[in-house]
């Protein structure tokens, strides 16, 4: 995506829509606990954007924490849309709602709580790295 594409994407059943304005600040997998029980997966594919440029553009989704993360989603098949983490302006879209082309990952986070280990040649941070006030201490599979 340029700085200048419109980006929509939809739950599969269709009745959520949201936009997407401009380029994501990042894009990671998660293996946070909450992230795995939420989506019932080891990990998952996130491609965050300052908050502003995400918005509902169709459907009346619906809103719910399991801790502190608020998460969107579709009311009729239940497909989370994007979250909001507390504090920092952002949105966290589920990037399995994005163009195959639109997501290349650059590393993986809270990896301290992984499942199991995932080899690639991406970085693997503990928890959060470095540009999300974490630190840099790295897993090492």
């Amino acid at each position: 995506m340029s700085a200048c594409t419109m980006t929509d994407i939809e739950c599969p059943c269709g009745a959520v829509r949201a936009r997407i304005e401009g380029e994501p600040v990042a894009q990671f997998y998660c293996h946070c606990v909450d992230c795995q029980r939420v989506h019932a997966a080891a990990y998952v594919p996130v491609s965050i954007y300052r908050a502003e440029q995400v918005r509902v553009v169709r459907g009346e989704p619906m809103t719910w924490a399991l801790h502190a993360t608020p998460r969107t989603t579709c009311r009729t098949c239940g497909t989370r849309v994007f979250a909001e983490p507390p504090g920092i302006g952002m949105r966290a879209v589920m990037a399995v709602l994005l163009p195959a082309e639109a997501f290349r990952a650059q590393l993986h986070m809270h990896c301290r709580d992984a499942r199991l280990p995932v080899t690639d040649a991406l970085p693997h941070f503990a928890r959060l790295p470095p540009g999300f006030g974490g630190t840099d201490e790295r897993v090492e599979w």
